[in-house]
């Protein structure tokens, strides 16, 4: 074998003649003038490309970026139309009130389900439907003592078990709505029954305390909390946004520390730099007990928003930020957030890793110019709307990125385990019946 040292002239054959060409005087000139070429050209792309890009195309006629054929058809079922409905939305005796589960970060679950009960794209004909909704308001119901643990599996499994077309497909076209960290595990048996069907929730942790994390990246969307209507209502809100120059604090963190790291940090940190990080003690109950206006007003009321991880890796207070207009900044590494595909959240918000709370975060947080600030708040206000639980007639709504979202995941064909078709198009069971005489209950696939 040659040593790769070896001072023997190398062969390339065919290619040989190439290296016996002379560089010439001409070609040197040729490569200056490639050189030049290439650096002005690049220094041109460079200055086209430094315009920092919109957090989302508003000059789009196309809602939102998100296209211009919103065609889909959902059927809602009603409560009266499913043994066993009205238990999952107002508890075993029906004491349950609805506006009581509007409250609160789970008043999504009641928001969707009504504002899709009066959408245009609701079809009462269950042949019709792209995907059908079911409703539930078991977070609010099992918080008011409506129904138990136990008591929501067995309903939630008597509810499925009525229900012919979740059969045909094996729930893949069937929603549900979980609005709190807990998710789907409010379900207990939802990896047997619904883990194919579209779940709607703001939790996409992948490390819940139940080791098993019920969002899928593929079939779930993750939709925004539920901010106080009397922040996001047309016209002015309660609490009004404070000039950057009036923010006493360049930072807060309004929340309880509930044990969890990242928040005993910033509790730690707040009583190092009182005059920087505010960090009230938030009192839930006596005569301390901080009202929905007092909160509101300590959040505007610096430059920079700290959301960090809770029970579960979402946090209502992202959202908040929006509306109050200071800059959310992220210090939950596993956070979820919705309508990714329309949003570039770098341009309205700040994630930091939550392994580095502490004074560097203060530090950089004081580094950006106060006009970086504005243009981060200034995007944010164009993009909020979709943070609102508004109907889908509006121009910018939750409801409506939802509602594009869920046309990506219409399916043109249903089939699950239990699902069998014929030469003629007709689908049947295992015992050959077809589709139109299934009667419950039926077995679930």
């Amino acid at each position: 074998m040659a040593s790769l040292s070896s001072s023997k002239p190398r062969n390339f054959g065919a290619y040989s003649h190439y290296y016996a060409t002379p560089c010439t005087r001409t070609h040197q000139i040729g490569a200056l003038f490639l050189v030049a070429s290439t650096f002005f050209l690049t220094r041109l792309f460079d200055q086209w490309y430094s315009v920092t890009p919109p957090a989302i195309d508003l000059h789009r006629t196309d809602s939102y970026g998100y296209g211009s054929d919103l065609s889909l058809k959902m059927y809602v079922y009603d409560e009266n139309e499913i043994d066993g409905l009205k238990e999952l939305m107002y508890g075993r005796d029906g004491s349950v009130k609805t506006a009581a589960c509007l409250k609160g970060q789970w008043g999504s679950q009641v928001k969707i389900h009504k504002l899709l009960m009066e959408s245009k794209f609701r079809t009462s004909k269950k042949d019709d439907a792209d995907l059908f909704f079911v409703p539930a308001y078991v977070k609010c119901v099992r918080m008011m003592g409506g129904l138990n643990d136990k008591e929501i599996n067995q309903t939630y499994v008597k509810v499925l078990s009525q229900m012919p077309y979740f059969r045909r497909s094996g729930g893949r076209d069937h929603i549900f709505v979980f609005p709190s960290g807990a998710g789907a595990h409010l379900f207990r048996s939802w990896s047997t029954f619904i883990n194919r069907s579209i779940i709607l929730t703001p939790e996409g942790d992948r490390t819940d305390k139940k080791d098993t994390t019920a969002f899928n990246t593929w079939k779930d969307i993750i939709i925004p909390g539920n901010v106080d209507d009397a922040m996001t209502k047309n016209g002015q809100p309660d609490v009004l946004p404070l000039p950057l120059s009036k923010r006493k604090f360049l930072a807060n963190y309004l929340g309880r520390a509930q044990g969890k790291a990242g928040r005993l940090k910033l509790i730690d940190l707040s009583k190092q730099f009182p005059n920087k990080l505010e960090c009230p003690d938030l009192k839930f109950s006596g005569t301390e007990k901080f009202g929905r206006t007092t909160y509101f007003e300590h959040l505007r009321n610096a430059k920079f928003c700290l959301a960090p991880r809770g029970e579960s890796s979402w946090t209502l207070r992202f959202y908040e930020s929006f509306f109050v207009e200071c800059v959310p900044v992220l210090l939950s590494d596993h956070a979820e957030l919705p309508f990714q595909n329309v949003i570039d959240y770098a341009q309205v918000s700040i994630k930091w890793p939550s392994s580095r709370i502490g004074a560097e975060l203060l530090d950089y947080l004081a580094s950006i110019p106060d006009r970086d600030i504005e243009a981060m708040i200034s995007r944010g206000r164009k993009i909020r709307c979709l943070f609102v639980y508004g109907p889908d007639s509006a121009p910018c709504s939750a409801v409506k990125g939802i509602l594009w979202e869920l046309q990506r995941k219409v399916r043109h064909f249903q089939q699950s385990t239990e699902t069998f078709w014929l030469h003629n198009g007709s689908f049947v069971n295992r015992e050959l019946v077809h589709f139109s005489s299934w009667r419950p209950p039926m077995p679930l696939p």
